[in-house]
């Protein structure tokens, strides 16, 4: 199958993905957020799809699993945020007692520590912290997973020894 051929058929998919996503979402923008993302992975991943086997079936399983993993990133980052109505006093003191200049110099050096990594290491690091799974960021890269995850590993162990400064928390415990 050309390619012309997969994007041909890939649009005869549409309304139906479009329904699909909308038991999902519940929102029409969501749900075509949702095909968009969905539709830009299979022209992405064409080459994976093996000719003779349900392109419905793999269309939507790649849009539930784009579905699950957004919602994951989601959750994650509502979770690391706290709500104002969540505020405890436990909260408020380590808010209190920083100061926005002391952020900034935390925020610039952690900027520089990134910097110094090497894009091999760099890359998949950030990667990995904006919510990407390892799976993704080898795809992405296109070296096997193990490569991936050591390159994280290394990363860290790198911005580590770099911030070794910030490595005591407020009651002067070690940070592992």
């Amino acid at each position: 199958m050309t390619k012309n051929e997969f994007n041909l058929q890939l649009n005869d998919h549409s309304g139906s993905l479009q329904s699909f996503a909308l038991n999902f979402t519940k929102d029409i923008e969501d749900a075509n957020d949702l095909v968009q993302d969905t539709m830009l992975k299979a022209v992405t991943y064409y080459s994976k799809f093996k000719e003779g086997t349900n392109l419905k079936g793999w269309l939507f399983t790649i849009m539930k699993n784009t579905f699950i993993n957004n919602y994951r990133r989601l959750v994650k980052t509502n979770a690391l945020i706290t709500q104002a109505d969540e505020i405890s006093s436990a909260n408020l003191f380590f808010s209190s007692t920083a100061n926005a200049s002391e952020s900034k110099f935390i925020v610039g050096d952690i900027n520089k520590a990134l910097a110094t990594l090497q894009p091999e290491y760099y890359v998949p690091f950030i990667k990995y912290f904006e919510g990407y799974k390892y799976h993704e960021i080898a795809d992405m890269l296109e070296v096997p997973m193990g490569t991936v995850k050591t390159r994280i590993h290394v990363a860290r162990q790198i911005l580590k020894k770099y911030l070794k400064t910030y490595s005591k928390d407020i009651l002067g415990a070690e940070i592992v």
